[in-house]
């Protein structure tokens, strides 16, 4: 029995130990530089949660298939492998968290990642005051946020610093050319909403149904791309889209767009509400695979050309070889309280 997964809201306690957790990764130093990264500028110690920052740039930059569009098909995002690519990377933080939470070099095995149930701000009419922008919570928006657990204060070395950010290539740099800067957030910037209840019920409702060769085609379906019009694509917010004229982001897409700011490139897990964010991503899709046994597509028999896609491909890590298929199910390290 592993730990479980709380709505932020609804357990403060969990919230401020994510976010004690997060001010500890932050402070303490990896052991890497930003030239071991290849990242330009001066020889800058990076620090053990802006690590996961530059993961995320880089997998976002590496396209499937090689040599191919990583705006069309990342090693992340984009394609089937979204949903077990960032368990994955939730997993690493986790126990990051657990790690820095822990004493005598002992992890906190009780701690687990709190979520933010986005669905439910957005019924409630996508308030900028909504409780987890409250300051004993994440803190609200500001270019760049003043209160909350994150707030930057200029000339404070302990205040929350942004330090490696997208460059218009895409690939990472060092913030404000090394010195840092505060986290940006800007609410309805990039999107007026938030997701609703009844939008995560119509993604949750489309399982599979009919005889169908694999059953896995109603999670995500040739091409694999943003125009797949399978679960996976739902959730990670292509589609549908009924309005051509008004190109629409939805649930996962909506999520980054609405709150802006930091939340808005590849360089996303600045922002520590990203991993609140994700992990209820994650946990409506462990819902909707106790609904339809936990099928995938697509599988072993798929060509090279959907190589790092296929269910038992290697999912890119810095770490141990994990496949895509050991994704699938997770529960004897973690559970959620609710389902949605």
């Amino acid at each position: 029995m592993g730990w479980i997964r709380q709505n932020a809201v609804k357990n403060p306690d969990a919230l401020a130990k994510y976010s004690k957790a997060v001010n500890r990764l932050k402070a303490e130093k990896s052991g890497k530089f930003t030239t071991d990264f290849g990242i330009p500028g001066d020889k800058n110690p990076v620090s053990s949660y802006d690590v996961f920052v530059i993961w995320h740039i880089q997998v976002s930059n590496a396209a499937i298939p090689l040599g191919g569009d990583p705006m069309v098909r990342n090693w992340a995002h984009r394609g089937p492998v979204f949903l077990p690519w960032h368990r994955m990377m939730l997993l690493y933080l986790e126990g990051q968290c657990q790690r820095v939470l822990g004493s005598n070099g002992v992890s906190d095995k009780t701690f687990g990642l709190p979520y933010w149930d986005w669905s439910v701000d957005g019924d409630n009419g996508s308030l900028p005051t909504a409780p987890i922008w409250q300051p004993t919570s994440m803190g609200g928006q500001g270019m760049p946020v003043s209160d909350g657990p994150f707030a930057y204060r200029p000339g404070d070395p302990n205040s929350f610093t942004v330090r490696i950010e997208s460059a218009y290539d895409g690939k990472p740099s060092q913030a404000d050319g090394g010195q840092g800067r505060g986290l940006m957030r800007h609410f309805g910037s990039g999107w007026d909403v938030l997701p609703t209840g009844t939008d995560v019920k119509n993604a949750l409702a489309f399982g599979p149904s009919g005889p169908t060769p694999n059953p896995g085609d109603r999670y995500d379906v040739p091409s694999y791309s943003v125009a797949s019009d399978g679960f996976r694509g739902r959730l990670e917010g292509w589609t549908p889209n009924p309005d051509p004229s008004r190109a629409r982001p939805w649930l996962h897409n909506q999520v980054h767009a609405w709150i802006g700011g930091d939340m808005s490139p590849a360089s996303s897990p600045n922002d520590p509400v990203f991993f609140l964010h994700h992990c209820n991503v994650d946990r409506i899709w462990e819902s909707w695979l106790q609904r339809y046994d936990r099928v995938y597509a697509p599988d072993r028999t798929a060509p090279n050309y959907y190589n790092g896609e296929r269910i038992d491909d290697t999912l890119d890590n810095p770490g141990f070889a994990t496949t895509i298929r050991t994704m699938l199910d997770r529960r004897e390290y973690y559970t959620y309280d609710v389902l949605p």
